[in-house]
C-alpha cells in the first residue's frame, strides 16, 4: 500500500509533464505556420505583394506591366510571351491585342494583350517577368487594379428586382378599365421600366464577364538597363544633347556659308574691278600728287 501511495504522485508528476511538453510541441508548431504563412521570399519581394485573386473575392482585377530591354530582345521575349499564352490554351488565354513599332533607329515600342483565366493571372505575370529578367530585362513599372464586380451584380439583381415588381404593379392597373390618357402614360412607363432592365441585366452580365476573364497589358520598351533610372541612362541622353547640340550648329554655319559666300564672292568681285580700273576712286592719284608736288611760280 504504501509503494502505491508513492507511485501515484509520479504518475500525476509525469502526466503533468506529458501536457506541458504536448502544449509546447503545439504551440511551436503553431509559431513554426504563422511564420511561414507570412514568409515572403527575395523573389516574391521584387514581383510585388504576394496577393492572390482568392484573397479578394467577387474583385475584378486588371494587370499591367512595363519592361524594359534592349531593343534586340523585345520582338524574341513578345514572342516567348505569346507562346506561354498559347501553352495554356483558349480556354485559360487568349491574346487580344498586339503592337511593334520602331520609334527611332534607336527606340522600340511593343504591346501584347491577353484575357486570362483569374486563377492563373498572378502566376502568369510572375513567369513574364522571369522571361524579361533572363533577356537582361527588367521590370519598370506594374498596376494591378480591381473593380469590385460583386457588388455590382448584387446590386444589378436588386434593381432588376424592384424593376420587375413596379412593372407587376403598372400591368395589373393596366389590366382595368382606364381612360385613353391613363392607359397611354401606363403604356409609356412599362416600355421605360422594360429598357432599365434591359440595360441593368447588361451590366450585370459585363460585370460577370469581368469576374469570368482577367485582362493583362505587357508594355515592351528598349533602352538602356539600368536599375533606379527609369527614364533611360543619362550618360547616353547627355551623349545624345551634345551631338544633336553640335549638329545643329554644323547646320547653322553650313546654311550660313552657303547664304554668304555669294554676296561675298560679288562683293570681292566688284572691289576687285574698281580697284583695277578707277584706281583714283581709292585714292591712288592724290599719294602720286603727295609724292612729287609741282612748284609754284
Amino acid at each position: 500500500m504504501k509503494q502505491l501511495m508513492l507511485v501515484i504522485p509520479m504518475i500525476a508528476v509525469l502526466a503533468s509533464c506529458g501536457q506541458k511538453h504536448e502544449g509546447q510541441g503545439t504551440s511551436d508548431a503553431r509559431e513554426a505556420q504563422s511564420e511561414k504563412h507570412f514568409d515572403v521570399s527575395s523573389e516574391d519581394s521584387a514581383s510585388g505583394p504576394n496577393i492572390g485573386v482568392s484573397a479578394a473575392p467577387g474583385v475584378a482585377f486588371n494587370y499591367r506591366y512595363a519592361f524594359r530591354l534592349p531593343n534586340a530582345k523585345i520582338s524574341s521575349v513578345q514572342e516567348e510571351h505569346a507562346q506561354m499564352c498559347e501553352k495554356l490554351g483558349i480556354n485559360r488565354c487568349r491574346i487580344t491585342g498586339m503592337r511593334y513599332r520602331l520609334v527611332d533607329e534607336d527606340d522600340v515600342q511593343a504591346m501584347l494583350a491577353f484575357k486570362l483565366d483569374p486563377s492563373l493571372a498572378r502566376q502568369f505575370g510572375k513567369d513574364g517577368i522571369g522571361s524579361v529578367s533572363k533577356a537582361e530585362g527588367m521590370l519598370v513599372d506594374s498596376e494591378i487594379t480591381g473593380i469590385d464586380a460583386g457588388a455590382a451584380i448584387s446590386a444589378a439583381d436588386k434593381n432588376i428586382a424592384q424593376l420587375q415588381d413596379d412593372l407587376n404593379r403598372v400591368e395589373a392597373r393596366l389590366a382595368l378599365k382606364l381612360s385613353n390618357d391613363e392607359r397611354v402614360r401606363l403604356t409609356e412607363e412599362t416600355q421605360s421600366i422594360r429598357q432599365q432592365m434591359r440595360a441593368t441585366r447588361d451590366n450585370r452580365a459585363e460585370s460577370k464577364e469581368s469576374l469570368a476573364t482577367t485582362p493583362m497589358v505587357f508594355e515592351y520598351g528598349s533602352g538602356s538597363v539600368i536599375p533606379g533610372f527609369d527614364g533611360g541612362s543619362p550618360l547616353r541622353d547627355a551623349l545624345r544633347t551634345a551631338v544633336g547640340a553640335f549638329m545643329t550648329m554644323l547646320s547653322f554655319l553650313i546654311i550660313a556659308v552657303g547664304v554668304l559666300l555669294p554676296w561675298g564672292v560679288l562683293i570681292g568681285s566688284i572691289f576687285w574691278l574698281i580697284r583695277r580700273f578707277r584706281p583714283d576712286m581709292f585714292g591712288v592719284n592724290r599719294k602720286n600728287s603727295t609724292d612729287n608736288p609741282t612748284v609754284p611760280s
